[in-house]
């Protein structure tokens, strides 16, 4: 195990949007593909039911039903029904929205935000670069960088847990990072896994959000500003949430970098690439990780719908 308090996983998808193939993988076809906008629910051993973003949810069409956000809708049809929200899926499972504790957002797009209202108990959890990069964009800018802020709820900032680019260290260093730091943190425990499992790989800087070495959050930079993946482990496999640092797990397993063109809707583009490439890398360091992209359908084929113990 890379981590050392195992989780369980369950890995879904609410509702989904269309794009040419060929602008997510060098190659591809001109005809639209289907991408699901994965949310991801943890059931943590103290913490409860955590989510991993949350997908569509009916609000994106309120917040796109007129121009300029309209755009958004257009550039990206979306294809979504009552009974792919986060909500639903969770409660058919006997969960509801109340015992949801916690919702770690990877970054500010609509896909990833848009049922966070639904959570009304839930602290929200994000790297704070992520959202200072589009708090104060005029509607326009905000638009182009996929962001509705209407998707939020009032309460935002009294419900926010972020933490900061320097939070992000080497594991060896977190114990002390931790205890010099005067910010709201998730837990107040200031220890952290001594597995060497963790320590004898090389991640790079990670912050460990719970103070207990389950969730260590990775910064992905490139696709979104201060983007972030998740590092966890069940019993039985290591996993990594990378987001939308590749589309699907072909383009990482092939090494197909995304159509120039999608860089209109990057952040930044060279970081985009040296996010891969730290992806790829870890991949080839950990052959038996699971890496989970936001909206691979093939990952959904293949893990989704069921608990990951």
């Amino acid at each position: 195990m890379l981590t050392s308090t195992p989780v369980s996983l369950w890995l879904g998808a609410a509702g989904y949007c269309t794009h040419p193939e060929v602008l997510t993988i060098r190659g591809g076809t001109l005809r639209p593909v289907a991408f699901p906008a994965g949310f991801a629910c943890i059931r943590h051993p103290q913490h409860g039911l955590i989510l991993f973003d949350t997908g569509y949810s009916s609000r994106f069409f309120t917040e796109t039903a007129s121009l300029p956000q309209a755009a958004y809708r257009y550039i990206t049809p979306v294809m979504y029904e009552e009974q792919d929200s986060a909500v639903y899926q969770l409660g058919s499972m006997g969960m509801d929205v109340t015992d949801v504790q916690y919702v770690i957002l990877s970054h500010f797009h609509g896909d990833h935000i848009a049922a966070v209202r639904d959570f009304p108990n839930a602290r929200f959890i994000y790297l704070w670069e992520s959202y200072e990069a589009v708090r104060r964009l005029g509607t326009l800018r905000a638009v182009k960088a996929g962001f509705l802020s209407g998707l939020l709820p009032e309460d935002w900032l009294q419900r926010s847990l972020p933490f900061y680019r320097k939070d992000l260290v080497y594991p060896e260093t977190s114990v002390q990072a931790q205890s010099t730091s005067s910010r709201p943190s998730v837990s107040k425990e200031t220890s952290v896994s001594r597995d060497p499992a963790v320590f004898g790989q090389s991640y790079g800087p990670m912050h460990d959000l719970f103070g207990d070495g389950s969730l260590w959050a990775v910064e992905l930079s490139g696709h979104a500003e201060g983007m972030i993946g998740l590092l966890l482990s069940t019993a039985s496999h290591d996993y990594l949430l990378c987001a939308d640092t590749v589309w699907s797990s072909r383009a990482l397993r092939e090494n197909r970098r995304p159509h120039p063109l999608a860089g209109l809707i990057m952040s930044d583009r060279r970081e985009y690439v040296r996010s891969m490439d730290r992806l790829r890398e870890w991949s080839d360091m950990n052959p038996e990780l699971r890496i989970v992209p936001s909206h691979c359908r093939e990952v959904l084929a293949q893990w989704g719908g069921k608990w990951l113990i």
